[in-house]
């Protein structure tokens, strides 16, 4: 009888793609970089391993929202004092930090547990077309019909 394949660290060497965020909506593009974070795309996935791949965005600050949601979607936080309350709309959002809006979309579809965080450290975002890591190589991943 055979047993089943159970991957571990070891065994897994995470790749870096490249995204032009250029155009593409929010939604659309967060879900396939959290699939390729976590890396459900491969047949050795699991659960409680870091399968996923290293992802780097540029054009961050050119992503599209659908509809009216600039100036419609709100982000909430609080800094745990009295009166600490603080919203503000997803463009004044994109205006003082363009990366913010795709990271909490990112993190919002990754597992609430340990491994978002090392999931999320494997995200890098750049508003411009420049980015460090061109002595990775990185795969050009191209995203159609987003």
């Amino acid at each position: 009888m055979q047993k089943s394949f159970v991957a571990h660290a070891k065994d897994l060497t995470p790749k870096w793609y490249l995204i032009d965020a250029e155009n593409k909506t929010l939604g659309r593009l967060a879900t396939v970089i959290a699939n390729k974070l976590r890396g459900k795309d491969k047949p050795i996935f699991s659960p409680h391993l870091d399968c996923g791949d290293n992802i780097i965005v540029v054009n961050v600050d050119k992503i599209h929202l659908s509809s009216n949601k600039t100036e419609s979607k709100m982000y909430y936080r609080h800094s745990g004092f009295p009166s600490g309350f603080k919203e503000e709309n997803a463009q004044s959002l994109m205006d003082r930090n363009p990366g913010k809006v795709l990271e909490l979309a990112v993190s919002g579809m990754l597992p609430k547990n340990k491994l978002r965080k090392v999931f999320m450290q494997k995200l890098k975002l750049y508003p411009g077309a420049e980015h460090p890591h061109e002595a990775q190589t990185p795969e050009k991943l191209t995203i159609d019909n987003i």
